[in-house]
């Protein structure tokens, strides 16, 4: 048997630069938008009337969300550069270190959370989402190579996983 290549199809490469990356350029940006003019309008008057407890944690978790959606923003911006040819993939990797795609836990039994304005809350809410499937297409994108399965040239890839589930689950 040969290991000559791969005989595996990086969906994950391909999503990048597809029209399903476009959709999430585009949700990104606009969740940014979108947050930028409830945090600067409807949000800060909202802020102004609450209690002392839920005034705090309204404080900080804007701060929270507007850094969680900077980050995601920069890889956003970035994942665009090199579909666009703007950067190569090693300058993206040297600025993608400085990108934190990890969650920043937000405590829905804090005091004051039941208080936050709804619409504040629903904003933190799909952040969230929205920075777990940054950070998935994140991992599988940039995962190390030696992560991957290599498969030789002359083995079908289905049967080859169904043999190694067959090894480690001790069936036939």
């Amino acid at each position: 048997m040969s290991e000559r290549g791969l005989n595996t199809v990086s969906f994950a490469g391909h999503a990048a630069s597809s029209a399903q990356f476009k959709a999430l350029y585009a949700e990104g940006m606009g969740l940014v938008e979108e947050t930028a003019g409830y945090l600067d309008g409807p949000g800060r008057t909202a802020s102004k009337v609450l209690p002392r407890m839920a005034s705090v944690l309204y404080a900080a978790e804007s701060m929270r969300l507007t850094t969680r959606l900077m980050q995601m923003a920069s890889w956003l911006l970035l994942q665009r550069a090199v579909n666009n040819g703007e950067m190569s993939r090693e300058q993206v990797m040297s600025e993608k270190s400085k990108v934190r795609l990890d969650s920043f836990n937000v405590d829905r039994s804090a005091p004051g959370w039941n208080e936050l304005p709804d619409s504040f809350r629903e904003l933190i809410e799909r952040s969230l989402r929205l920075q777990n499937r940054v950070a998935l297409l994140d991992r599988e994108i940039y995962r190390p190579q030696e992560a991957t399965t290599f498969v030789p040239d002359n083995q079908n890839g289905v049967k080859a996983q169904i043999k190694l589930l067959q090894t480690a689950f001790g069936s036939n």
